[in-house]
């Protein structure tokens, strides 16, 4: 049963790195300026040998968007936070340090790994269970581990320490509104559902392409790439969404074991070279602004031969989807912005003679962040009524008061482990793409290029 003991400290480790800065400072900031984080005191930890006023800096121009839009009541929460924060230099990985700083701060405490995976596992390794104080709640980044083995020995290492229901794999993907909605379009209509599967779907198309080239992630990104970065977590997560089962409910053990059913039938088959793309960026402009060749940027190391943009074919394999491709796609530095899933349906079987125009098939798209829906559909044209012509049916779908972030630190700090990653299905995500990193690194799949700005490699 989960235990809904509300986190009296929030606690970052990596409290001086780029994700606390850009994205989890301002979601939180949103949190307390509405109210649904009281009493809540934040504390930051990291190896830089900051003084108390560069953190509360760091914090205070995190905050500054929120507290510009706050009514007096938030003014004041976001005050009380600031007023009361506070930064400790520890190495994390030293045994011992990081229990006695969670023994100095108020708890129940939410311990937040803002850190590179391999960091993470090894301060979970020198904690041990009489260092963690009751009601502890651990919160990992993605990618959980590095590998299907260390996703392993992760698991069993944090169980260990909390129970599972007390362990949070932060997905910002699955932001509480994009979740609700991609399920409220799947099960709240009568006329999609019975439409929802092989005899009717074509293929599916998750795509996440960035029109942002590093932006000072080199040394995260050169270890990790595109597949690790974003298929591997976010896009199966968002397929599996997809994919389900109806489930009973929308709490959180049936909604994570529907989940779980579709990632343990996925798979990506061989041979990897039919089933997958990769493709690193050459010097091209984004913006108006020039971008290097990825091998010239800082922090890059040309011989990992680390893609930039991966693309892969993931096969389910269950009565629903047999035969139905779902092409997950993510990119960096290409021209357009795009993220979205595509479900394109089969054509008509028969088109009575007359008709002439448009005859492609219909498609349904899903826009994230903001979330929006389209139906393309075919309809009789002006003028001569028998011209088809396409229109698209367009809703922008309810959007969070709070940014992604946030709602994953509301689900933290409540309790709620619906917008966290089991698990299992953290492992299952690993077992379907390790064998395509294997052969990437192997060079049985080539590396392929594209112009920074541009649409991304040629198409096959």
């Amino acid at each position: 049963m989960t235990s809904q003991t509300t986190v009296k400290t929030l606690l970052i480790l990596g409290a001086s790195g780029d994700l606390t800065g850009r994205l989890l400072l301002p979601g939180l900031a949103r949190l307390v300026a509405k109210g649904r984080a009281p009493g809540l005191r934040l504390a930051g930890a990291g190896s830089s040998d900051w003084t108390p006023g560069q953190w509360l800096d760091r914090v205070n121009t995190a905050f500054a968007d929120a507290e510009a839009h706050a009514d007096a009541a938030g003014k004041l929460e976001l005050k009380r936070v600031l007023e009361s924060t506070s930064y400790h230099q520890v190495d994390v990985t030293a045994p011992g340090l990081l229990a006695a700083l969670l023994a100095r701060l108020e708890a129940p405490v939410a311990v937040y790994f803002a850190l590179p995976p391999q960091i993470s596992q090894k301060a979970c390794e020198v904690l041990h269970p009489h260092d963690v104080p009751p009601g502890t709640r651990l919160v990992v980044e993605k990618p959980f581990g590095f590998s299907l083995e260390s996703a392993r020995r992760l698991n069993e290492v944090l169980r260990t320490l909390v129970p599972e229901d007390h362990i949070h794999r932060v997905d910002h993907f699955l932001g509480k509104a994009t979740v609700l909605n991609i399920l409220g379009l799947r099960f709240a209509n009568n006329f999609l559902e019975p439409v929802w599967g092989r005899d009717h779907i074509a293929k599916v198309e998750i795509i996440f392409d960035e029109d942002l080239a590093l932006e000072g992630r080199a040394r995260y990104y050169d270890g990790a790439g595109a597949l690790r970065d974003m298929i591997q977590s976010h896009l199966l997560q968002i397929m599996a969404l997809l994919a389900i089962e109806p489930p009973a409910t929308i709490g959180e053990r049936d909604l994570r074991d529907a989940i779980a059913a579709v990632l343990r039938a996925s798979s990506i088959k061989p041979p990897y070279t039919d089933s997958t793309r990769r493709a690193r960026y050459l010097a091209g402009s984004l913006g108006g602004k020039d971008v290097p060749d990825y091998t010239a940027e800082e922090g890059v190391d040309p011989d990992r031969n680390t893609e930039t943009l991966a693309e892969v074919r993931v096969d389910i394999d269950n009565w629903r989807w047999k035969g139905v491709p779902f092409i997950l796609r993510s990119g960096k530095a290409l021209g357009t912005k795009r993220k979205e899933a595509v479900v394109t349906f089969r054509p008509v079987p028969h088109l009575p003679a007359g008709f002439t125009g448009t005859d492609t098939p219909n498609t349904l798209r899903i826009g994230f962040g903001p979330d929006t829906l389209e139906l393309d559909v075919d309809v009789n044209g002006p003028g001569d009524i028998f011209s088809l012509d396409r229109a698209a049916l367009v809703a922008e779908l309810n959007a969070s008061e709070l940014l992604p972030y946030g709602e994953v630190l509301e689900g933290v700090l409540t309790g709620d482990p619906l917008l966290s990653v089991r698990g299992d299905t953290a492992e299952e995500c690993w077992r379907i793409v390790e064998p395509v990193l294997a052969a990437w690194a192997a060079g049985k799949v080539p590396l392929e290029e594209y112009r920074a700005g541009s649409g991304g490699p040629a198409p096959e």
